[in-house]
């Protein structure tokens, strides 16, 4: 290692230890503050913060589109923090490669299918009293899924080669599922090729996902301030 990749890394070294200090500073201080609504940081992760109110709205707005009740408990809470420092990481690569935002607006449509199932808008409203939460953070989670899904796809979609010996694997297997099922229209290599190609390439992305957050969870500072989230 170089001495300017050395100063690189002592730079940031240093930088990470003051953001955990300030990071306890703030959730002690806000221990102190009298009379008012505290939301304790959980989680630093680099220079982001995840809050104890975070963690919380995490599981109440999974539960509601998943039509679930929401589970509180050590392990869930433990799956919500898990989940938001991988968007942690995903939105400081966001920043560093200058992303463009996709506009509120675009989420409009997930938003009316959601209120669709909950029709009348008398039970939506119901529903999101129920579950704690407000329209504005639905709204913020339907965006912020709708900028993930694209970002992770602009961001790894690129790299994806698909060899057409892979393809003629999956079909074959896929040909074999086919005939054991007795389905008679089986449609050809070629009529499948794009199909095919596009679930591997999902495949693919999803993997190099993961790999990517493994890689980068090792290289970013993340600390637990409420050691029960770990």
């Amino acid at each position: 290692m170089n001495g300017r990749r050395q100063k690189t890394v002592d730079r940031s070294q240093k930088a990470n230890g003051k953001m955990q200090k300030a990071a306890l500073l703030l959730s002690t201080m806000c221990c102190l503050l009298p009379g008012e609504i505290i939301d304790r940081i959980a989680i630093s992760a680099g220079n982001q913060v995840i809050t104890e109110g975070q963690v919380e709205e995490e599981i109440r707005l999974t539960a509601f589109l998943n039509h679930e009740k929401p589970d509180f408990g050590v392990a869930e809470r433990k799956k919500a923090a898990g989940r938001l420092i991988e968007q942690a990481l995903i939105k400081r690569d966001m920043d560093l490669s200058r992303y463009p935002l996709p506009a509120p607006s675009e989420a409009e449509a997930s938003l009316r299918d959601i209120q669709a199932t909950y029709a009348p808008d008398l039970l939506y409203r119901q529903k999101l009293q129920e579950y704690g939460i407000t329209e504005e953070a639905l709204e913020r989670r339907l965006l912020w899924q709708l900028t993930l899904l694209r970002f992770i796809d602009y961001r790894f979609r690129p790299a994806i080669q698909i060899p057409d010996a892979d393809v003629k694997t999956y079909y074959d297997q896929q040909l074999a599922e086919w005939k054991q099922q007795g389905i008679q229209s089986i449609p050809t290599l070629e009529d499948s090729r794009t199909k095919i190609e596009e679930i591997l390439t999902q495949q693919r992305i999803d993997q190099a996902l993961d790999t990517w957050i493994a890689e980068t969870r090792r290289q970013v500072a993340i600390n637990y301030l409420d050691e029960a989230l770990k």
